[in-house]
């Protein structure tokens, strides 16, 4: 068998630079398409428009399809037959399958962790809840804006809760559902929770975790969701 030449070698190279970077724009497109759906700035049912993504996140046509079908598979868009994409539609009654699923997966992820998870998860658990604890829901002190660091924080804490429980695909799957959760908090306009002390809540589950009782602990997350989830029930109404 012939040795490859020099310029085999060299559009071999080429080729695999390429395609790493055409995977790079891929993700980047992804991450940011992503993202403003999460957070309303794509409201649902928008039409996406290939020439007018390309135009607003700088890449090519082909990341940006790439991108799309990436988040048809995670629900984020809809795929319209023959016409292209557009925002995936949200629904009361969807929320509600959202949220008795999401409930369902992390009480057993929960059990699960607390049943596996050995000391240096639950400093994990203790480190994350304190971080949260130590920052502001809104960034402004006279009126409520959202603190992106919060946001992290948070996600932070509830996935830490619920890491060990030896399962990635459960782990995915509640990773998807969070996100999802996230998306219709950021659409109803909910600002604050007057009657609830969200803080007080997550150091309860917390407590509830480190004492190793998994009935109170599952009891206190699901709980927490279906609380969230009363409040933002109300706000569907315009979808």
């Amino acid at each position: 068998m012939m040795p490859e030449s020099v310029d085999d070698i060299s559009l071999s190279d080429m080729s695999d630079k390429e395609t790493s970077s055409r995977a790079s724009m891929t993700s980047r497109a992804y991450a940011r398409l992503r993202a403003d759906i999460i957070a309303g700035v794509l409201i649902p049912g928008q039409k996406l428009k290939i020439e007018e993504l390309r135009q607003l996140y700088d890449v090519g046509t082909s990341p940006i399809r790439e991108a799309l079908s990436l988040l048809t598979s995670d629900h984020f868009v809809e795929r319209i037959d023959q016409r292209g994409f557009r925002v995936a539609t949200v629904s009361a009654k969807e929320f509600d399958e959202l949220l008795k699923t999401r409930c369902w997966l992390e009480e057993r992820a929960l059990r699960e962790s607390i049943d596996h998870g050995n000391a240096s998860w639950e400093e994990q658990v203790v480190l994350a809840a304190y971080r949260l604890s130590r920052v502001p829901r809104s960034a402004a002190d006279d009126h409520f804006v959202a603190n992106a660091e919060w946001e992290v924080r948070h996600k932070h804490f509830h996935v830490t809760l619920i890491s060990a429980c030896d399962s990635t695909m459960l782990m995915k799957f509640c990773d998807q559902l969070y996100d999802q959760n996230i998306r219709y908090r950021q659409l109803s306009g909910i600002q604050a929770y007057p009657s609830r002390d969200v803080t007080a809540e997550h150091g309860a589950i917390c407590d509830a975790v480190l004492a190793r009782d998994a009935d109170l602990a599952a009891q206190l997350l699901v709980s927490h969701y279906v609380n969230t989830g009363d409040f933002l029930k109300d706000q569907l109404d315009d979808y």
